[in-house]
């Protein structure tokens, strides 16, 4: 999933018709100082960062003049808030505020659904879980057949109980109707306006949104600009972002890398690498249950090429200090597992040859399972690595998988302790 900042987002409301403040985003204060002075008005200054809650750990401060303005960005372009400095924030023209709104179209996965729910509330500015548990008479939802699709008349009906007047049913719906619209041309698994606000003037503005685009549509969308559509909750590291490259342009298979940790520590990480989502997971948490740490989590499922596979491992190698290379193919994958193979063989040919007794556990079971392993074991023979290979009759054994993977670390240990290295 691809999680847009809000003047990403607001970019999208605004290209379809939905009011927001008047505003621009700044990435220091003298820029902030000069977009205050272009809106003459007190304005509200926002750290862009893909996390909620800023108005609570000061990620969102008001100013009533330009000098103010550059004050208070000034302290907020310093903040690191939960892990993601502030590079930039949005300066927009303080609203001044008679009703607060939630309204948003989300894609319901589960089987009794499988489409897109609008939902509309009278209470904005807080969680919709939070007040959907304590007023449901203040949350109305609807499903929307994707083939019908919406109509305005439909959104009218759905909140035309709650809102206070017939006048602002209108102005709400109309925005309403719009965020589905937004939805759907760009994609998205959900489009949130939280809050929506009536002012006291009588109009109606996106006062925040959160959207969020399949990662799967990036590609049709390149004046987004979106370099790196990973949902992780964090910056993404160099490594990241080079595995990312990987899938970019490339779309046969899946080529998943993402760090555990920043920096591998001295001991007790291995270099993970699962096939299939299930699988993997299992064979993760058999590692972790037997003392070790993944430094990754890699996952080449989906039958993806030599080539996407052998950057994968070489990703994996990157990363100084792991003390180990476990490949956990802990399922019976329908995909031709022999590309596994030969791009196993040349990343580890290449990173083994000057790591003495390092150790190395491969379980692949499937598709042209013994001809993989037949080439695992030719290719791989000679290298002064503790290499051990394993097929389908370990595929739901990933404890003893994993307490090798153990053994063999503690030994590599020993090893450099006794030889210095």
């Amino acid at each position: 999933m691809v999680h847009l900042l809000e003047y990403q987002g607001k970019d999208l409301l605004k290209g379809i018709g939905i009011p927001i403040a008047q505003g621009e985003v700044a990435s220091n204060p003298e820029e902030v100082k000069h977009i205050a002075e272009k809106i003459g008005k007190p304005v509200a200054i926002k750290a862009q960062i893909l996390t909620t809650g800023r108005f609570k750990i000061g990620g969102i401060k008001f100013a009533d003049n330009p000098d103010e303005a550059e004050r208070v960005a000034e302290e907020i372009l310093s903040k690191n808030i939960k892990g993601f400095s502030v590079k930039k924030v949005l300066v927009e023209e303080k609203l001044n505020v008679e009703k607060e709104f939630y309204a948003g179209v989300i894609v319901d996965d589960s089987y009794k659904v499988k489409g897109p729910v609008l939902i509309f509330s009278t209470e904005g500015g807080v969680d919709i879980e939070e007040v959907a548990a304590k007023h449901p008479e203040k949350v109305a939802k609807a499903n929307v057949n994707i083939l019908d699709g919406l109509t305005l008349n439909n959104v009218e009906n759905l909140i035309g109980n709650l809102a206070p007047s017939r006048g602002t049913i209108k102005l709400l719906s109309k925005v309403v109707y719009s965020i589905y619209e937004v939805l759907r041309k760009y994609d998205a698994r959900s489009v949130e306006v939280n809050p929506m606000v009536l002012t006291t003037d009588g109009m109606i503005y996106a006062a925040d949104c959160r959207i969020v685009l399949d990662e799967a549509s990036i590609f049709k969308h390149p004046e987004l600009g979106i370099d790196f559509p990973r949902e992780i909750g964090r910056p993404p590291t160099d490594l990241e972002r080079a595995a990312w490259k990987i899938e970019e342009t490339d779309f046969r298979g899946i080529a998943y890398f993402v760090q555990m940790v920043k920096e591998v520590p001295s001991e007790g990480y291995v270099g993970f690498h699962g096939i299939g989502g299930g699988g993997a997971m299992l064979g993760a948490d058999a590692l972790i249950r037997y003392g070790l740490k993944i430094a990754n989590y890699a996952d080449t499922s989906g039958n993806p090429t030599a080539s996407k596979v052998y950057r994968i491992v070489k990703l994996i190698f990157c990363q100084p200090n792991i003390e180990g290379y476990v490949l956990m193919g802990a399922v019976v994958a329908n995909q031709e597992q022999w590309h596994h193979a030969h791009a196993v063989v040349r990343a580890l040919q290449e990173e083994l040859a000057d790591r003495p007794n390092f150790p190395v556990i491969v379980l692949i079971a499937g598709n042209k399972e013994t001809e993989s392993i037949e080439i695992l074991k030719e290719g791989l023979k000679g290298l002064p690595a503790r290499i051990e290979i394993y097929g389908r009759d370990y595929v739901y054994n990933t404890d003893y998988i994993a307490a090798r993977m153990k053994k063999l670390v503690e030994e590599y240990r020993a090893f450099k302790l006794e030889k210095g290295l």
